[in-house]
């Protein structure tokens, strides 16, 4: 009976640790950032088995499809889309990884943070928005246009659905994972849709000259002025779905309105102020890169424990917005007790 005790005080202790070792994966923050990961290191390899099973597949059938699916194979914007997705997806995966190694607010988690979203918002969202919609609808109309019938001999129906279906099931998850409420940056991105759409305009219709067929069976069955409002419709709802992006994320996560808690590319992240009491008189501040103010309140300390106000003001932070941190005669008693309070730039 005693060493069934023991062996069951063992496990209950066991049982305990493991709990506190863990027990972070609890706190509401950090479950986000678990399933974040998670989401994303699972979708890195989707999408790696999805280009494996790709570039192994065999088009070699004597057809004219066939024939000019292997000769620009590479042109499509579905493969393009596809990459930039995966380009997106290695970033986020990276960033969450330095947020679970405490790096994010260092100079290489900045800028992986910077580019994760400047890709997602200029190139990700509206490029798969429109490729989604796109091939679908017209793929409805008449599939010989966008997906000719042929191609199923060599294409899985399950690996159409991974590159035409799964892309757009990416970006809802993200939008509902992550707040992006406004461009991280406005000029990059739009540098980046312009010269992605313009550029690809470039590529299909070079290939038409040159090569003497449509990349796309659908621009075969138009006039030169039907293709010209179709070229700009194409611009136009791509541009409609960069915006789309915000409107969507503020729909989304309207709790950010009114959330003291302030983000520097959308995503949200408190602001810290932390005040301090030893014995001595010092008055040392400290402010850290990721904005939490650690204010050690040792000057001016009287015998009843109070001390003369302490302000910390810092001009152009990075979201080049002037902000004032101010404690006022804090409340400290001898045992040193902290005081937190949470700081937000509007």
């Amino acid at each position: 009976m005693d060493v069934l005790f023991k062996e069951n005080n063992i496990f209950y202790n066991i049982l305990c640790i493991l709990i506190t070792e863990n027990e972070k994966l609890f706190d509401r923050s950090d479950a986000r950032l678990y399933w974040k990961t998670v989401y994303h290191m699972f979708l890195i390899l989707h999408h790696c088995y999805v280009v494996s099973i790709g570039a192994s597949l065999n088009i070699d059938l004597d057809h004219p499809e066939i024939r000019k699916l292997k000769k620009f194979r590479v042109a499509y914007l579905t493969g393009w889309n596809f990459s930039f997705q995966t380009m997106f997806l290695g970033l986020a995966l990276l960033h969450d990884m330095l947020r679970w190694l405490d790096k994010h607010e260092s100079k290489i988690g900045r800028k992986v943070k910077y580019f994760r979203d400047v890709i997602f918002n200029g190139l990700v969202f509206p490029f798969t928005c429109f490729v989604t919609g796109m091939f679908w609808c017209v793929y409805l109309i008449d599939r010989e246009l966008v997906f000719p019938q042929v191609y199923d001999q060599i294409v899985p129906w399950w690996l159409n659905h991974c590159v035409h279906t799964n892309i757009f099931i990416v970006i809802a998850i993200e939008t509902l994972l992550t707040r992006r409420r406004q461009p991280t940056d406005v000029k990059v991105e739009r540098c980046l849709w312009v010269f992605v759409s313009v550029f690809y305009a470039v590529v299909y219709y070079s290939i038409y000259f040159f090569g003497g067929c449509w990349l796309y069976g659908v621009f075969g069955v138009m006039t030169w002025w039907q293709v010209c409002i179709y070229q700009a419709c194409i611009w136009g709802s791509t541009w409609v779905f960069y915006n789309l992006n915000f409107f969507v994320n503020r729909m989304i996560h309207k709790e950010a309105d009114s959330s003291p808690k302030t983000s520097t590319n959308g995503d949200l992240e408190s602001r810290e102020t932390t005040f301090q009491n030893t014995s001595k008189v010092s008055g040392v501040a400290t402010v850290s890169k990721n904005k939490d103010v650690e204010l050690n309140a040792k000057d001016g300390m009287n015998e009843n424990g109070k001390t003369n106000a302490a302000y910390l003001n810092e001009n152009n932070d990075e979201n080049g917005k002037e902000w004032t941190s101010i404690g006022k005669d804090g409340q400290l008693d001898k045992s040193g007790t902290n005081f937190k309070r949470n700081q937000s730039s509007l």
